[in-house]
């Protein structure tokens, strides 16, 4: 009683707002738990415990993995090559600008005015040329659409090219139709170059022909060709029938959606029989006339000059059908067939018009490359102040090389030539370094099997010179097809002209080879200097010279797969058997006392004991002798004693087997069709 009367005189002499306190009051209320606790284990009550709720971490009794440590892969945010493409014409809005490009106003105003164009309205219209080169800012690709509303628009002459496989008479129909001969010009009497000439016919009539390459090697070629062309001649030989390449100018020539007229040459030969290229024909799927559809088939002999006038009927009644007319007037459309240099003209680019006329000195912007038009000359060499449709013509006075297949733009100025063909340039730079960003970031980690089963690689730095820029493509992409698993065919440089210094300076630093494609021979001084420093100059003027050379070489650099063979085997006709040696000489040896019944047997090399045809025992020779002398190498029909490490188990009548590695050299295969392979 006395200690609760303490308790309350110790509260009372605290103020009211020290009662309020929450510690004091907690700590009042668990003094009471506690007395209450203490009461109750007085009387024998016992309290139930509050459990505590944990878990138990589970004990380490495993020793740590071993695991190789894996970087975790980093994402990175590629930009991705546009792959977009919008169509531009004279007149477009930049509302219509914005709408395609996916950009805002504000956003193409701004680029006006970095390229030197005043801020228009959303409603201004913007010339062609301005507009592309907001487009190549923007980062999109761009077709231009030209209309012919005003303009006047006249037939025009049919441009025809003439596709089908290596040596089936391209050239020599060509040469009959045009009474010339050109295939004895070219190299090999096979064509290496895309011609084009306009061919005069006996009705009057004039026809653009363009001669495609047949071989395979000129693929890209063909491709060209069937691009720009309104009818496509497919000549087959009527002695040889469909080859790879006759497949391929029709997948290219359906792939442009152009009409086909087919041609069977040499049919005078006495093999010929022109029923059997029908059925091959049509068991492709072209649609032949005598069959129900609407292909033409001609049956014509170059040499005996048969056949000529229904081939030209046949292709003017296409002509007509197809009522090919273009746009005369304004600035003309053109498409770069193939481009060359001249040491004393400088950068040539033949040229097929396709709508408009070019006139000696206008700007024109060619691809990446620009320029003013110095000169025009058609197909015979002649000069000539301008070039309607479908006439092939060859310009002089650009400022760089072009690449075949480059559109003609004509331009107003100078300032806005040189604009564009910067925007140009920079837009397909910055590509071209978005595609090796990309390429490098798809590559994945090999797996260790990958590892383990990854053959020896080495690298072959080439430097491809040729005459024209359409057979620089052509080679180059013929030599990269060359790329096997042993040899990586690198191409670090490739350019129009003969071989220079800088071109022998690169290959030195590369250690690579130079390959000369139809130019002409360098100068001894730079022959001299490839000789004393070990450069290999392949140069050739005919394609399949040329890919025979690099495919040797590409097979005399492969390191080879390493197998193993048998060198040689040798028969066991007794043993011998030394025991009792002292520790400086050895432990005991059994020696078998052999004879070789075929190849050789070598010391250096791994032996396999083999009886009844199953592997005893396999390890190295710890010494060969014949006649109680050292010997490295013993041949067939020749005794010898053989001594395999830690091998005791011999009995007469075994076969030792001399086990030798090799390198396996790929093999290159060059097939009449014209294909060209490294097989490992």
């Amino acid at each position: 009683m006395s200690g609760s009367l303490d308790k309350l005189q110790f509260l009372g002499g605290l103020s009211p707002k020290a009662l309020t306190r929450r510690p004091l009051v907690r700590h009042f209320h668990a003094s009471l738990q506690l007395l209450a606790k203490k009461k109750d284990e007085s009387f024998g009550l016992k309290t139930a415990r509050r459990e505590k709720y944990y878990v138990k971490k589970a004990g380490k009794t495993q020793p740590p993995v071993d695991a190789p440590y894996v970087p975790p892969t980093v994402k990175k945010n590629i930009k991705q090559v546009p792959d977009k493409t919008i169509d531009i014409f004279e007149g477009i809005t930049v509302a219509e600008l914005s709408k395609c490009t996916g950009k805002s106003i504000h956003a193409l105003q701004d680029i006006l005015i970095n390229v030197g164009e005043r801020a228009c309205s959303e409603f201004d219209s913007l010339s062609i040329d301005v507009a592309e080169l907001v487009a190549i800012e923007v980062g999109v690709h761009v077709k231009r659409l030209h209309s012919n509303e005003g303009s006047e628009i006249l037939p025009r002459p049919p441009v025809v090219t003439v596709m089908g496989h290596v040596d089936h008479g391209k050239t020599s129909l060509l040469d009959a139709l045009r009474q010339t001969s050109l295939a004895a010009k070219e190299a090999g009497g096979i064509t290496q170059h895309v011609g084009a000439f306009v061919v005069s016919m006996q009705s009057g009539a004039y026809i653009t022909f363009l001669d495609t390459p047949g071989h395979a090697a000129f693929s890209a070629m063909r491709a060209r060709g069937a691009a720009v062309t309104d009818i496509v001649v497919l000549v087959v030989a009527a002695d040889d029938g469909v080859m790879p390449q006759t497949l391929e100018a029709m997948s290219h020539a359906v792939a442009a959606k152009v009409p086909i007229v087919v041609a069977i040459n040499k049919c005078d030969k006495p093999g010929a029989n022109p029923e059997r290229v029908k059925v091959q024909l049509a068991s492709e799927g072209l649609g032949l006339e005598e069959m129900g559809g609407d292909i033409q088939v001609i049956e014509v002999s170059a040499k005996q000059n048969t056949g000529l006038d229904s081939l030209e009927e046949a292709l003017l009644l296409q002509a007509e059908m197809m009522e090919l007319k273009a746009r005369v007037d304004g600035p003309a459309q053109a498409y770069v067939v193939e481009a060359r240099l001249d040491k004393g003209r400088g950068p040539l680019a033949t040229a097929i018009v396709k709508a408009g006329t070019l006139v000696c000195g206008q700007y024109v912007v060619v691809g990446v490359e620009w320029g003013r038009i110095r000169a025009l000359r058609n197909m015979i060499g002649k000069l000539t102040e301008k070039a309607n449709p479908a006439m092939p013509v060859e310009i002089e006075g650009l400022k760089g090389l072009p690449m075949a297949g480059d559109d003609i733009v004509v331009v107003e100025s100078e300032e806005r030539a040189r604009m564009l063909s910067a925007g140009r340039k920079k837009k397909l730079e910055r590509d071209r370094l978005l595609k090796i960003e990309q390429e490098r970031s798809e590559i994945a980690l090999p797996s260790e099997e990958e590892e383990t089963e990854k053959v020896e690689m080495v690298e072959l730095p080439i430097i491809v010179k040729a005459d024209v820029q359409g057979t620089v493509q052509a080679v180059t992409d013929t030599l990269r097809s060359l790329t096997s698993p042993q040899v990586l065919v690198n191409v670090v440089h490739v350019g129009v002209g003969p071989i220079s210094q800088s071109d022998l300076d690169l290959a030195k630093a590369c250690k690579g080879c130079i390959v000369g494609f139809n130019i002409r021979s360098p100068p001894s001084s730079i022959t001299r200097e490839a000789k004393q420093a070990d450069i290999k100059l392949v140069l050739h003027s005919i394609i399949y010279n040329l890919l025979n050379e690099v495919g040797a070489l590409i097979v005399e650099k492969a390191p080879g797969t390493p197998e193993i063979q048998v060198a040689g085997e040798a028969q066991v006709l007794s043993i011998f058997e030394i025991t009792g040696r002292s520790k400086a000489k050895g432990a005991d040896v059994k020696i078998a006392g052999c004879k070789v019944i075929t190849g050789h047997v070598a010391k250096s090399s791994t032996m396999r004991l083999l009886r009844s045809g199953e592997v005893v025992f396999e390890g190295t020779c710890a010494s060969l002798k014949h006649d109680k002398q050292d010997v490295e190498k013993v041949l067939k029909g020749i005794e010898c004693g053989v001594v395999i490490q830690d091998c005791f188990e011999f009995q007469i009548g075994d076969v030792i087997q001399c086990l030798e590695e090799i390198r396996r050299k790929p093999t290159f295969i060059s097939s009449n069709n014209g294909v060209f392979r490294i097989e490992c």
